[in-house]
């Protein structure tokens, strides 16, 4: 008999989502500030900031940031820094922000 109505078992989703959790690419650690900072594997981080250094995936999150942090400077696309043309991408390596797993 068990105890406070708790179940005997888990449950295939319980079990699948707990799978699902470790062995699938949230993005952290150092691998994920890699992606994000737009290094050596040239990762989601598109454009750079020229104020804050800031960097975003796309010119319209980037516009949404630029008006939000920074609303008494004009925004100026050509100031943008592109990462993706500055850092060539090894080919070797795996491309970051991909979801799955290395552990099956």
């Amino acid at each position: 008999m068990t105890g406070k109505a708790k179940p005997k078992k888990h449950t295939a989703k319980e079990i699948a989502s707990k799978v699902d959790a470790a062995t699938t690419n949230r993005g952290g650690g150092k691998a994920g500030h890699a992606d994000r900072s737009g290094q050596d594997k040239g990762g989601h981080a598109k454009f750079e900031c020229p104020h804050c250094k800031t960097t975003a995936p796309d010119l319209k999150s980037m516009q949404i940031h630029h008006d939000a942090k920074h609303p008494k400077i004009p925004f100026e696309e050509s100031k943008l820094a592109n990462l993706h043309a500055s850092h060539a991408a090894d080919s070797s390596k795996p491309r970051p922000g991909v979801r799955g797993s290395f552990k099956k």
